[in-house]
């Protein structure tokens, strides 16, 4: 046995191998110390090999699917190795022969099936990156799938848009060809991905074989009828495929044909702008807290997976954009058929995956009846549908109308309301579907009585009250006793009845000729029993199979129709309004919200989000939009206001209503967000260099259809340097990119640019400060701060009120102005800290030693520092109960 493991190890020596042994999986050597840490099993031993012990470790067959999540989630891949044969057949071979095994599949991030395995409402992406040509430029293309789902893609991709478009997809696994990932100068740009690229053979990627190896896997003899695919777009497409067939072994995915995504039909958005405004994950990498989790209000796995992949790629089309908006319009407008969809939808079982799983033969009588409530649901939907709809529901409604009828009814006919997981468990059958089944199944029922009736009368004849007749795999079914009676049993008339099969220690087995003949019947019926039901799942899958198509699209129309009702849904409950989206420049937002901190603030203290608006439409003859550049206060709400207007266009180019009082927005073909600090510690970048890097990015490329938001560019370094750096910024942003853009800063002396260039306009946060106490109002209005209220953010944040005072005291002094020579030697003859701690602590002595005042002195003062204004109710009663008592007191 340990020959046949080493050998099918030496295959795939890449992999953590399953091998199977009865009811367990089972590692050995370097994968069981692996498979121990990981998933905290223990390490056992068995036998030995070149004289020392084989370490073991196993799984149980029935959790294995747990184990594989945790391995997969660590980046590991899994042969999974099957018996392929029954025991009992090896042993006709003789006594010692070995159960034939093989890998029946490899287990990779980007090609797991399983439901355990996968998020419901997230895509489980496998790409694969080609380069074809050499020189100085080669073309690259992506192609990417979800085997779960079936669905496939490829794109042609500039250089500099690799790792954006990556980003864009989040794909679990990258597969490339071994001379790109070993390439010392490409090499850099995959490893931010991690452990999720993937390297194999360059044969995958051969472009001369592409075509062929498509057109044999979509049995097509030419591939002229699916597109005009550049020749990288075939490699890659050609790779996954290899890659599949690699993985999957004799299994053949159930994929669509691949769809060619086209440049420039969607906005694109750097992997820093993504991270900047958490689309789909926070800066943590939690879905929780994302713009994603906090509109989305689908119902199905499906529906929430439309709208991951529609926030990931937002439309530039306005006809497009107009199509979805007015499905959301019309379910806005009607609540009741909204309430219907919703309610219908809700619940539905994941018909795309179950559908793979059955393509793969994974799949179980629980997948097809995961099939049968789907199209049961959507029938009834279809049917309930008005003619009068907008056009993508229109669509919607006409693919769920065209699922088959007939295979909707012949799977209700068949399978049980609840099927079970597995196929081998049998009872998924529905009774009275099948006259044979019925037969075998009443045979098998009508044995357990005889066999009941079987123990009493022995019971009886022997006089041995506890005897039983048991069950087991072993032995099948005999005859149990105590150690005691089993003399009655081996004497006199009982000893020709009963033959003796085993000694346990409190009991002794038997069994007899009768026994024996009605154990054959029994297992006769439960394999007929069997075998027809494994043949009927056989046949319905077959038919299932034969209506993937019509199946797949009804799947996608149920999608799109949970999407637009979950934006309708949140449209209502967050009073957001439809967007005017054109192929204009405009920016028009009114009253503008962001959605997530409106959501958090709901949530929690209930207080409500100070709307704002902003207008970067164009206003001079030369027709480009305007830049803003925006001054105020830490805590101000700058970042808040400069992120929530990037999130409007980016819902409003996904066709959903925008949390705002009303918007026009020209459509954005590019999106940059350069908002927050960080650094990149794993490429030796600082803050400053990364800030750098996105800034350099963003002036490179941005045209002027781009939104541009920047936050404090050239904070990271020296003042004179970082207001260099910001005023040659914004000349740019306004001189060569001409795009639309909002500029976050404290460098007050930018605001003058707005009297040089003609399309700078001067914002800023109000405040309001009252008895040395600042008041955030979180409100924009055109004009500059007057200061930037560091020193009371940095008293509210908590620091020590020597230091809040000393600081007070050194800004005071430097605001003076004069030369920088001046500044410098009143910096070189400002006492100690420690001195100045020393004089507040004489002056608070020398308080002290003052007499103390009376209670109607302390009573005067106190109500001279109440503020009205700023007490809430409850506030107020507080300081109301405090007055009496310190009037009490006088």
């Amino acid at each position: 046995m340990m020959a046949q493991y080493i050998e099918i190890k030496a295959a795939n020596p890449d992999c953590l191998l399953f091998y199977r042994m009865g009811d367990f999986y089972e590692l050995f050597f370097e994968d069981a110390a692996e498979a121990s840490r990981a998933l905290g099993i223990a390490l056992t031993k068995r036998g030995k090999h070149l004289g020392e012990d084989i370490p073991m470790a196993g799984v149980p067959i029935h959790a294995a699917d747990d184990y594989l999540q945790k391995l997969i989630a660590l980046g590991h891949r899994v042969a999974v190795c099957e018996q392929m044969e029954d025991p009992a057949e090896a042993k006709k071979r003789g006594a010692k022969s070995v159960v034939k095994r093989d890998v029946v599949r490899l287990v990779t991030p980007g090609t797991i099936t399983e439901e355990a395995l996968l998020e419901p409402g997230r895509a489980n992406y496998l790409m694969t990156l080609s380069r074809i040509g050499g020189g100085e430029a080669p073309d690259y293309a992506l192609a990417w799938a979800d085997l779960s789902t079936g669905n496939f893609r490829t794109a042609a991709v500039s250089p500099e848009r690799i790792e954006a478009e990556i980003a864009a997809i989040e794909p679990s696994e990258i597969v490339v060809a071994e001379n790109l990932f070993h390439d010392e100068t490409f090499a850099p740009r995959l490893k931010r991905f991690g452990r999720a690229v993937r390297p194999e053979p360059q044969a995958f990627f051969d472009g001369s074989t592409a075509e062929a190896r498509i057109c044999r896997f979509f049995s097509v003899a030419t591939l002229e009828g699916l597109g005009r695919f550049s020749r990288a777009e075939l490699s890659a497409a050609a790779a996954l495929i290899a890659y599949l067939g690699k993985t999957q072994l004799a299994a053949r995915p159930m994929l669509e044909r691949p769809v060619q995504v086209s440049a420039g039909t969607t906005m694109e958005i750097d992997p820093a702008t993504r991270g900047s405004l958490e689309l789909t994950r926070t800066l943590s990498g939690r879905r929780q807290g994302s713009l994603l989790s906090t509109i989305d209000r689908t119902v199905t796995g499906a529906g929430s997976r439309l709208l991951t992949a529609r926030l990931a790629a937002p439309l530039t089309d306005p006809g497009a954009i107009a199509e979805r908006q007015d499905a959301v319009a019309f379910l806005v407008d009607d609540p009741d058929l909204r309430r219907a969809l919703r309610k219908a939808l809700a619940g539905l079982p994941d018909c795309e995956r179950a559908l793979s799983r059955l393509a793969l033969g994974r799949g179980g009588p629980r997948d097809l009846g995961a099939v049968r409530d789907c199209l049961d649901a959507a029938l009834t939907l279809a049917d309930g549908l008005s003619t009068d709809l907008p056009a993508e529901l229109a669509a919607a409604r006409d693919a769920v109308q065209a699922l088959p009828r007939d295979l909707a009814e012949a799977l209700a006919a068949r399978l049980v309301d609840a099927p079970p997981h597995l196929k081998r468990d049998g009872g998924f059958v529905r009774p009275g579907a099948i006259v044979a089944l019925d037969e075998a199944r009443a045979l098998g029922e009508d044995s357990r009585r005889v066999i009941a009736e079987l123990e009493s009368r022995y019971a009886a004849e022997t006089g041995i009250r506890g005897l039983r007749i048991k069950y087991n795999n072993v032995l099948g079914y005999f005859v149990e006793t105590s150690e005691a009676n089993a003399r009655t049993l081996k004497s006199g008339d009982g000893g020709a009845i009963f033959v003796h099969r085993q000694t346990m220690a409190n009991a002794m087995r038997f069994s007899t000729e009768e026994l024996s003949s009605l154990e054959s019947r029994i297992a006769g019926a439960a394999s007929e029993a069997l075998a027809i039901e494994l043949a009927c799942f056989d046949e319905l899958c077959v038919a299932v199979l034969d209506s993937a198509e019509a199946l797949r699209r009804g799947a996608e129309a149920l999608a799109v129709l949970d999407v637009s009702a979950a934006l309708a849904e949140i449209a209502v409950e967050a009073a957001w309004t439809r967007p005017h989206v054109d192929a204009s420049l405009a920016f028009a937002i009114g009253g503008g919200r962001h959605p997530v901190v409106e959501a958090a603030l709901k949530a929690g203290s209930g207080d409500p989000f100070v709307a704002n608006n902003c207008d970067l439409s164009p206003e001079n003859g030369d027709g480009k939009g305007a830049i803003w550049l925006l001054t105020g206060p830490n805590m101000g709400g700058k970042s808040t206001f400069l992120r929530q207007n990037a999130i409007i266009a980016v819902l409003a180019q996904i066709g959903a209503f925008v949390p705002a009082g009303s918007a026009h927005i020209g459509v954005v073909d590019r999106l940059f967000s350069r908002v927050g600090a960080s650094d990149d510690l794993a490429e030796g970048r600082s803050t400053f260099m990364v800030e750098m890097v996105e800034t350099a990015a963003i002036l490179n490329q941005a045209g002027e259809r781009a939104l541009v938001i920047l936050d404090e560019i050239g904070r990271g370094t020296a003042t004179y340097d970082g207001l260099s750096l910001a005023f040659a910024t914004v000349e740019h942003l306004h001189e060569a990119n001409c795009c639309r853009a909002l500029f976050a800063t404290h460098f007050h002396e930018m605001t003058a640019l707005a009297k040089k260039l003609s399309r700078i306009r001067n914002a800023t946060m109000r405040v309001k400060e009252y008895k040395g106490e600042v008041i955030f109002l979180h409100e924009v209005t055109a004009g500059v701060a007057d200061r930037s209220y560091g020193i009371q953010v940095a008293r509210l944040a908590g620091l020590p009120a020597s230091v809040v005072e000393r600081a007070r005291h050194v800004l005071a002094e430097l605001e003076k102005g004069g030369s920088q020579a001046r500044r410098t030697a009143f910096i070189d003859d400002l006492p100690l800290f420690s001195a100045a701690l020393d004089r507040q602590a004489e002056e608070a002595r020398s308080i002290s030693d003052k007499p103390p005042k009376t209670p109607h002195l302390e009573l005067a003062e106190a109500v001279a520092r109440l503020d009205p204004d700023a007490l809430s109710p409850k506030a107020a009663l507080e300081e109301l109960y405090r007055l009496k008592a310190l009037a009490a007191q006088g």
